[in-house]
């Protein structure tokens, strides 16, 4: 049975644009693929401006085309570094970032990523969750800065998370579903909405 948190759309237009990527997660291909993120990340962006209905002669226009390229790559990898990061070693599913394109009225862009964890990992990441849906974002942010420095780890801070909802008004959704080839994995796909 799978659970979802936050702002998730369960079912993605099929005649929408979109890309995906997806990565074999060896533990070889894993470290490959975190050197490399940023530039998955770029990719992302880069192919999304290209469906930007936008005049690039226009300068305002330029301008928000560089905001959204921005927007786009800052998100993007966050999703793909935290996949990565707390990815479960043992596990054969693959690493996922993809990108959708929605207008809804306007255009958004609709980034995800997903991995697999344990279930231990995935409760304490549902109680993460849960703190971040019933906080304020600010609040929250300033709350998890202060106890980063205090403790000098910010692996498990959420500071990625805040940052996209406090600077690029990024609306969150999660979902996990357990992995049927492996019982104790559970499937983790976090998905940022991002208006352009």
């Amino acid at each position: 049975m799978h659970q979802i948190f936050g702002d998730y759309i369960t079912i993605l237009p099929p005649e929408r644009d979109s890309l995906e990527l997806s990565f074999t997660s060896t533990s070889e291909d894993i470290k490959n693929l975190w050197r490399n993120q940023r530039l998955s990340a770029h990719f992302l962006a880069n192919c999304f401006i290209n469906f930007l209905p936008l005049d690039e002669n226009n300068p305002e226009e330029e301008q928000r085309i560089k905001e959204a390229q921005g927007s786009i790559s800052y998100v993007a990898n966050e999703l793909i570094e935290n996949a990565v990061k707390f990815n479960l070693e043992t596990s054969t599913h693959q690493v996922k970032l993809g990108i959708y394109f929605l207008e809804n009225p306007e255009l958004v862009a609709v980034i995800f990523a997903t991995n697999s964890v344990n279930k231990a990992q995935a409760a304490e990441f549902q109680i993460f969750i849960k703190e971040l849906l019933a906080s304020d974002p600010q609040e929250l942010y300033l709350q998890q800065v202060e106890e980063s420095a205090m403790e000098n780890d910010t692996t498990r801070s959420g500071l990625g998370f805040l940052t996209m909802i406090n600077d690029y008004q990024v609306r969150l959704g999660w979902k996990f579903e357990p992995l049927p080839t492996l019982p104790d994995a559970i499937a983790v796909t976090v998905m940022a909405q991002v208006t352009v």
